[in-house]
């Protein structure tokens, strides 16, 4: 079996606070292939976060990784040297930032940052750092790209600056290209150039896109596979096909349930799961989810659920997915 682009095996880690050690991620596996666009969804607090900064190795200073590995190409990031960490972002794997408008420094030109950001590319002059950086901005769709680069970031619009960032993770040719919640603050609009725009860049990389996000409607518009995050675990991981046309976890179900979307009558009061997710400085001893589960029994409770595989594609950590 060939070695995928990307492998993260058993992922587990813990930050330390006063009121003891925080359980952010609990033994998370996930992988994405060449070519793959893959989707990571979940509400705030299921860790989302925390997988992107370990990907990226910029976990803050009270992470500490109790176990697993994110393998790049079959070698583990997480031990690499700190210099070779510093060399992966941007040339290995890039990120897109939630917010555009702090992606960028204020003080400094987008010119001058994106020709910063090139600062490992040897043999070449500044002129050849901005060329590269103009037709950049010209690729993900900024109409005057010359005019661009010598404006700051607060005189771009949301949306220019959101392509803006797209085309400083491009510009080192990465591997892996992390997409934040790519479309939050967005406008209608600009949401969907931004989805059209990560649409027509699948070509444009010779890698994977992950896509990580809340938003069910992105996740399907853009991603071949994804994986469902609740409590710092992956509760269901399937093709996007399959997660919205046969979810077989009971949290994938509420959540599309909750979906806008999929409402097929007028309602005053939009759906919600009920409850809250649970406390991970002390995690339940059985399902996560049972607290807030219809399905769930005293087994649910006390036994952590295994994972089962339903198909090649599709996996769920639940007992009741047999049901």
């Amino acid at each position: 079996m060939s070695v995928p682009l990307l492998a993260i095996r058993d992922l587990t880690v813990r930050y330390q606070s006063n009121d003891g050690a925080v359980e952010a991620l609990r033994g998370v596996s996930m992988r994405a292939e060449a070519g793959e666009v893959v989707g990571i969804v979940g509400e705030s607090g299921c860790g989302k976060s925390t997988l992107v900064a370990a990907l990226i190795a910029l976990l803050a200073a009270n992470a500490e990784i109790s176990a697993g590995t994110v393998e790049l190409q079959g070698r583990d990031i997480l031990r690499r040297t700190a210099a070779e960490k510093r060399a992966l972002r941007g040339a290995e794997i890039a990120m897109v930032f939630q917010d555009s408008m702090t992606a960028f420094s204020p003080v400094l030109t987008l010119g001058t940052q994106l020709v910063d950001f090139q600062h490992n590319l040897p043999n070449l002059t500044r002129q050849d750092k901005l060329a590269r950086a103009k037709t950049m901005l010209a690729k993900v769709g900024i109409a005057d790209p010359a005019l661009c680069l010598g404006r700051f970031p607060h005189q771009l619009s949301g949306g220019m600056r959101q392509r803006a960032a797209v085309a400083a993770a491009l510009l080192m040719s990465p591997q892996v290209l992390v997409a934040d919640e790519p479309t939050t603050a967005l406008d209608v609009t600009m949401e969907a150039q931004i989805l059209h725009l990560l649409r027509s860049l699948r070509a444009e990389i010779n890698g994977t896109i992950l896509i990580v996000t809340h938003h069910l409607g992105v996740i399907g518009e853009l991603c071949d596979r994804v994986y469902v995050m609740y409590a710092g675990e992956v509760v269901e991981e399937a093709t996007v096909d399959d997660l919205y046309h046969a979810p077989r976890h009971p949290y994938t179900r509420a959540l599309i349930d909750c979906d806008p979307a999929h409402l097929a009558t007028r309602t005053a009061v939009l759906p919600t799961i009920p409850g809250r997710p649970p406390s991970l400085v002390s995690p339940p001893k059985g399902c996560a989810f049972a607290p807030r589960c219809t399905l769930a029994d005293a087994q649910c409770h006390s036994i952590r659920p295994p994972r089962v595989h339903i198909s090649p594609s599709q996996a769920a950590l639940c007992h009741k997915v047999a049901l």
